[in-house]
């Protein structure tokens, strides 16, 4: 497992970066995906139940994005995925230019779906365009349902929003159907995927689409 040490992209044009990046993991048939959520909200413990479950299909890769530390990364390596970890040097989000990076130490020649489990926070990196395919967040029953209403761009800017930790629904003052509304008014579009990567609930649905999501980006 290697680690590595990233400072903020010196270009301006972030989009333009990014846009070049995805076009290249296309070509190169690596569906890149951009995992965003608040510290503590289960990102790592979802992904080791995706690896456990996909690996047998897919090669998969997870690049973490921390400000320190390697923990994440030497548990998902532990689950037979390849993992990076990269050092944002203080920066609380990734950029084009610091996934490619992060894309090229990996070396991603046989691997099939990246996971870029980015910084913890729910602001800045809905701001940063990474040149992932597909958006991520998750919301974990803890948290509450108002995080859209206080962190909308977040939701706005995902193409998935996994509700993680479902088998904790009975002990927190927590709306599914209030939390559904909130989005669905932010972003008509969202697939939206209950899930507990404790027990297994919803998690099939959300490994299908990840499947059926790689399947169509390589077709």
């Amino acid at each position: 497992m290697r680690v590595i040490e990233l400072n903020k992209s010196i270009t301006a044009s972030n989009d333009k970066d990014a846009e070049k990046l995805r076009n290249e993991m296309h070509d190169a048939h690596v569906l890149l995906l951009n995992l965003m959520s608040s510290p503590g909200s289960g990102k790592t413990t979802l992904l080791s139940k995706i690896i456990t479950d996909m690996k047998k299909d897919l090669r998969i890769g997870v690049m973490e994005a921390d400000i320190a530390s390697d923990v994440d990364a030497l548990k998902i390596e532990a689950l037979g995925a390849k993992a990076l970890q990269a050092h944002t040097d203080g920066m609380c989000h990734m950029d084009a230019g610091m996934t490619r990076r992060a894309y090229e130490a990996l070396d991603a020649k046989n691997i099939d779906l990246i996971f870029l489990e980015n910084v913890g926070n729910l602001i800045c990196p809905a701001e940063f365009d990474t040149g992932a395919a597909l958006n991520m967040m998750i919301l974990s029953v803890p948290e509450g349902d108002d995080k859209p209403l206080k962190y909308p761009l977040m939701f706005e800017k995902s193409d998935v929003l996994v509700v993680t930790k479902m088998d904790a629904l009975d002990y927190f003052d927590f709306d599914l159907e209030k939390v559904t509304k909130y989005v669905q008014a932010l972003n008509p579009t969202i697939k939206i995927f209950p899930v507990s990567a404790k027990t297994g609930e919803g998690m099939e649905a959300l490994e299908d689409y990840l499947q059926k999501s790689f399947d169509e980006w390589v077709s």
